[in-house]
Order: structure tokens, then sequence, then C-alpha cells
């Protein structure tokens, strides 16, 4: 079983949730994040496709929102383009 890593970002603003997540991806496989700064919404996939992690999902909680994101391949520069 992988580990998962939950970072409660809710209160505050950006840049700071795709801060606090890539800070836990250097360290964890996968990474639960609570947000409820809705530029969230295109900043977590844009961090990902970036990183090359992957966006599992995202799901509404009401008054926040939680991004599954897998990890793998942060750290070694931008996903490649797809063809």
């Amino acid at each position: 079983m992988s580990q998962t890593t939950v970072v409660d970002a809710r209160g505050t603003r950006c840049p700071q949730p795709v801060v606090e997540l890539a800070r836990a991806a250097a360290r964890s496989p996968q990474v639960l994040l609570l947000s409820d700064d809705p530029v969230s919404l295109t900043d977590v996939p844009a961090w990902c496709r970036l990183k090359g992690a992957e966006l599992i999902g995202v799901d509404d909680a009401g008054d926040h929102w939680v991004f599954h994101v897998r990890a793998g391949g942060v750290g070694s520069g931008p996903a490649p383009r797809q063809p």
C-alpha cells in the first residue's frame, strides 16, 4: 500500500496551495490536497502537467475541493508532449 500525504491548504490563496502540493509531492508518492481557493481548479491541473504528475481526480466537498494527485515524475522536468 502506498503512502498518501494529506495537505490541508484551506484558507490559503494562490499560489500557496500549489506550493504546499509541490512540497508534499517531493516526499510522498500520492497527495490529497484540500483547497477552498477556486484558482486551484486551474492551478493544480497545470502544475501536474508541468511536473509530470497525474491528477487522478477532483472531488467537490461542498466548501472545498479534494485533489487526488499521483506524484510520479515530479522533479524530472516537464511532462513529455503528446504527439
